[in-house]
């Protein structure tokens, strides 16, 4: 299957819509996380939109912008137990924080370029939301559609911890992200014969253009 890198996939641009927009500061009573995503979504697009080239040119600055807001907007932590999955008890403490701090870094990289890359024509959270059933996580669905007018749906799943919602997966187009970084993750340690810290070195995350654009089962 033809891969390539995630810095490329449509589904980057909704994923940005949170990454650098305005942190979640709201309280968790005071805002639900439709009108957060949608308030983020918002002010990113007036924010980056006519900007492309200067960004483009000053990668840095647009990582550093990055790097300042991603842990007001997602449980990286948390992501890294997920895609770690049942090999996350045998992990040393060390070794949990370096594969977080790892996948961290891997997301701001590919964000980061592919904000200035990707040409989208829309971002839109949608305005019938699905119901949810715990007060503590929440979905938030909403779409992408690409300058080829393709749409790709998007959904972010939320927890509250701290009194704030956080991102903990992504689904889009029916590829849930998560769970295809965990198959990964396994795939990888069954090849390094379990070793963790060569798999942690070698961590790049790939998504299938075919898959994507086929779409999956959540």
């Amino acid at each position: 299957m033809r891969k390539i890198n995630v810095a490329t996939l449509p589904w980057l641009a909704a994923m940005l819509a949170l990454v650098l927009a305005l942190p979640f500061q709201a309280q968790a009573q005071s805002q639900s996380p439709e009108a957060m995503i949608r308030e983020n979504v918002n002010s990113l697009m007036g924010e980056i939109e006519g900007k492309r080239d200067y960004y483009a040119s000053n990668i840095d600055e647009l990582e550093a912008l990055v790097n300042d807001s991603l842990d007001d907007v997602a449980d990286f932590r948390y992501i890294g137990a997920s895609v770690m999955g049942s090999y996350f008890r045998n992990a040393t403490p060390e070794q949990r924080s370096r594969f977080a701090n790892v996948f961290r870094q891997t997301l701001i990289d590919t964000y980061t370029r592919g904000l200035v890359t990707f040409d989208y024509q829309d971002l839109r959270v949608l305005d019938n939301q699905r119901s949810q059933r715990y007060d503590d996580q929440a979905s938030v669905d909403m779409e992408v559609v690409a300058s080829n007018g393709q749409v790709y749906p998007v959904s972010y799943s939320l927890r509250l911890a701290d009194n704030q919602w956080r991102v903990v997966n992504v689904i889009v187009n029916g590829i849930n992200l998560g769970l295809t970084f965990r198959n990964q993750f396994d795939q990888a340690m069954r090849q390094n014969n379990r070793d963790y810290d060569a798999v942690i070195r070698g961590w790049a995350p790939e998504i299938g253009v075919e898959e994507l654009e086929q779409g999956g089962d959540a």
